[in-house]
């Protein structure tokens, strides 16, 4: 970026600060005449590093673009544009983004036009931006996670004056409403309930990055959901760095149960959430999950730790023996409940018989999954200026025995799912075998089984056949084609058409005058045909006119008919679907 505005830089200072109350504001972005034409016909392609928070940036990235005339590609050859979105959580995912970047010079060398972009996370660490305008001088856009909504004017910055433009805040944060959003999957959906995080775990960069911890209102979370659910969505994840914190920025009561009953009741199928912090974690939660059937049995609870030493070290406000608590309770109230987690082997300082701790509570807990991680420094944060006395070698050989302990628990829970049935949501046919499909169960065990490709976006019972462990091998329990049969009834009987049919037809049958009008009319009809070639048939005919007349003339009797006709279009329409 040879050539380069500097807006704003990260601070870390201003990252820190939790004073001021966040503002809720609504997208006023404005599409400049010059973005409109040089997005006209161009293509672009955002690529995604990181947590579920980063991909529904991504989708509010990829309103944005596609509001300014953007065209969306995964040709990174062909792409015009370019965003990289990054995440700043582990070192390895920012060397990662390095050799991303580093792919599309190609591009900016073939056409003095394109643009790379670079945003998300990582950017919001300082000396990064800085880092990057050095490296590759190519990149002609720099932006932080309090930045999207500034996209298109940054955009036309760097189209105007043909130079490059960096903005990076370093601030709390805002909530800013009515973002324009392409989703990634028809059938799944995150829904951000809240952003940023107050917890600044020693080891954590993310409060520096994301900002303070602030909800959003209540009703344009339920608002976002209920629309999902209209557009026929199967599952919603609500999102947060720290989802059980929800509300309490509000201070009239509001909390994470409020929300997560409120979402359960407008009846989506499947109801997720993610993350959760245990020291949050109410019990009043627990009996909202354990209360609604469409709220998935699934849990993750970062433990980070086995050692009450380390957590206290980590900051992570819990105890082994509170966390232990918080597991007993769920169980009891959920025995089914699967429970995930995240933990970190060799975290500075971190003693045999500390780590020795997290592989007896692992043990006892029996995880169904858990992602592990050797500890990565992030500089700004308290944990990276800890003197580390733990080897390299040392690290790698715990982790290793980690692993083994969490393959134990993830192998207990596997074999317990052979022989019986659960609900999968299909995702669509495997990569590999477009005759497998795959999906997840309630408890978010992947499975694949045969099955045709008509089912993406249904939930079906499957039988687990085999294990594998970290995913299943089943087979269909019921006829695909009773699943697409019985999901047109359903969806049939919520269509506007089939409901006034309903209610026309029940008013039709309820209207004694139209009734006896309907039976003189057959009477009259009947008179008709056996006076045909005597005397009275013109009288007969006359009397048979005259009651049809004032049947034609009933309200109820034009409703039904009307009614009658809609639902015969709706049939018409479902059967082109099902055909």
């Amino acid at each position: 970026m040879s050539r380069c505005r500097i807006i704003s830089l990260p601070d870390l200072s201003k990252a820190r600060n939790r004073q001021d109350g966040a503002s809720i504001k609504y997208d006023e972005a404005v599409y400049s005449d010059a973005l409109r034409r040089f997005a006209q016909g161009k293509k672009y392609l955002v690529k995604t590093f990181g947590c579920q928070g980063n991909v529904r940036d991504e989708e509010i990235i990829s309103g944005y673009l596609e509001k300014a005339g953007f065209s969306k590609t995964s040709d990174e050859k062909t792409a015009d544009l370019v965003i990289v979105n990054t995440c700043a959580v582990r070192e390895n995912a920012e060397d990662k983004v390095y050799g991303e970047i580093g792919k599309f010079k190609a591009n900016a060398t073939a056409d003095k036009d394109f643009i790379l972009g670079v945003c998300g996370c990582m950017m919001q660490e300082e000396a990064k931006a800085e880092k990057l305008i050095k490296t590759y001088p190519f990149i002609k856009l720099i932006f932080g996670t309090h930045n999207i909504a500034d996209l298109p004017s940054l955009l036309d910055q760097v189209i105007t004056t043909r130079q490059g433009v960096v903005d990076v805040i370093s601030y709390p944060g805002d909530v800013i409403e009515n973002l324009p959003s392409i989703r990634l999957d028809p059938y799944k959906a995150f829904v951000n309930i809240s952003y940023g995080c107050d917890k600044f775990c020693t080891y954590c960069i993310v409060p520096y990055t994301r900002g303070r911890e602030r909800s959003r209102p209540l009703q344009s979370i339920i608002e976002e959901c209920r629309n999902l659910v209209a557009e026929g969505y199967q599952e919603i994840t609500l999102l947060g760095q720290n989802v059980n914190s929800y509300g309490k920025d509000f201070h009239d009561g509001t909390s994470f149960a409020t929300v997560l009953e409120e979402v359960a009741k407008l009846g989506i199928p499947r109801l997720r959430f993610t993350t959760s912090h245990p020291w949050d974690f109410s019990l009043e939660m627990l009996d909202v999950i354990a209360k609604y059937p469409n709220i998935m049995k699934c849990i993750h609870l970062p433990v980070q730790s086995g050692s009450t030493e380390v957590l206290r070290k980590m900051g992570r406000r819990y105890t082994r023996e509170q966390y232990l608590d918080l597991v007993k309770a769920i169980r009891e109230r959920m025995p089914d409940c699967a429970i995930t987690t995240d933990i970190i082997v060799g975290f500075p300082n971190e003693t045999e018989e500390q780590f020795e701790e997290t592989l007896t509570l692992c043990e006892e807990v029996k995880y169904d999954a858990a992602f592990t991680f050797i500890y990565s420094p992030r500089v700004g944060t308290p944990a990276a200026k800890m003197a580390d006395n733990v080897s390299d070698e040392t690290k790698h050989e715990r982790f290793n025995r980690l692993v083994k302990v969490v393959e134990a628990g993830v192998v207990y829970h596997s074999a317990e799912m052979v022989g019986k049935t659960y609900d999968v949501l299909v995702d669509g046919p495997s990569k590999k075998n477009a005759a497998i499909l795959s999906g997840y169960t309630e408890s978010n065990k992947l499975v694949n089984f045969p099955g045709p490709s008509y089912l993406k976006g249904h939930i079906v019972k499957v039988r687990i056949i085999e294990n594998h462990a970290y995913s299943m091998l089943g087979e269909l329990n019921e006829n695909p084609v009773d699943v697409i049969l019985g999901k047109a009834k359903e969806k049939l009987t919520q269509e506007p058409a089939y409901i006034n049919y309903l209610a026309a037809k029940e008013a039709f049958a309820s209207d004694a005058e139209l009734q006896r009008l309907l039976a003189e009319k057959e009477a009259a009809q009947k008179a008709l045909a056996l006076s045909l070639g005597s005397n009275d048939y013109e009288a007969k005919k006359a009397t048979f006119a005259k009651i049809s007349a004032s049947i034609e003339e009933n309200p109820h009797y034009i409703n039904f008919i009307s009614a009658s006709d809609d639902l015969r279009d709706l049939f018409e329409e479902m059967k082109a679907i099902l055909q």
